[in-house]
């Protein structure tokens, strides 16, 4: 999500924010060009010519396969961006455990038992 709010520089925010609204508007468009395409096919194996339907046919094919090379190389393009924003940032936090013989004095003022850690967590 810290990403997708700042994935850096202003060209990517355009890159990926132009994208996602290709995506969002090529997906339906491709889906009913599709259909109708394969409508039209069927149509036309019915009442005309079968070299019609052929070429509605290949339409449709050559549209999904640019449509799905589109994608891909598009999700590819980010991935590769996700990748490189976070190795290059990294949130650390550290934590810094207070002496055992402050905690432990702490503790029995207030009458309390020390509490035992059952994580597999070692604090840094």
């Amino acid at each position: 999500l810290q990403w997708l709010r700042n994935p850096g520089p202003q060209h990517e925010k355009r890159t990926l924010f132009g994208d996602m609204v290709c995506f969002l508007f090529i997906t339906p468009l491709a889906t009913i060009s599709g259909w109708l395409c394969l409508r039209g096919a069927v149509d036309h194996l019915h009442f005309s010519s079968r070299l019609e339907a052929v070429g509605l046919i290949a339409l449709t094919v050559a549209l999904f396969t640019i449509y799905l090379f589109w994608t891909l190389v598009s999700f590819r393009y980010h991935c590769r961006l996700y990748n490189e924003w976070r190795r290059t940032n990294q949130r650390v936090i550290l934590l810094i455990p207070k002496p055992a013989a402050v905690a432990s004095a702490q503790q029995s003022l207030l009458g309390l038992q020390p509490v035992k850690r059952n994580s597999k967590e070692t604090i840094v």
